[in-house]
């Protein structure tokens, strides 16, 4: 049975991966040129990237419940933030190319 710490764990451990995924997202949009450049760098380096803070909350702190196995742990983890992020920069927020900046002045 799952006690509330764990609870509290796991939610941490979502919650951040998937803040970290859509600013991943959103850097990758802003800095890359094409549409399937920023999808690849997303997929290949947010994996990483969510892969590692799940080692170091789950593993270094101590953070979430044991989930079984690595295959449930990988989709729970990496994979739902990972696409609950890149959903969220891609469908709520705008586009890059629809921002509007302001000049910058030579000081």
């Amino acid at each position: 049975m799952v006690d509330v710490a764990d609870a509290i764990g796991l939610s941490v451990i979502l919650l951040l991966n998937s803040a970290i995924a859509a600013l991943l997202t959103r850097f990758f949009r802003v800095r890359l040129e094409t549409a399937w450049g920023s999808l690849t760098y997303v997929a290949f380096v947010g994996t990483i990237v969510l892969i590692a803070t799940t080692l170091v909350l789950g593993g270094g702190l101590g953070l979430g419940p044991n989930l079984g196995s690595p295959a449930v742990v990988v989709m729970g983890v990496v994979v739902l933030p990972l696409s609950l992020g890149a959903t969220f920069d891609y469908f709520w927020m705008p586009a890059p190319e629809e921002i509007e900046l302001p000049d910058r002045r030579a000081t």
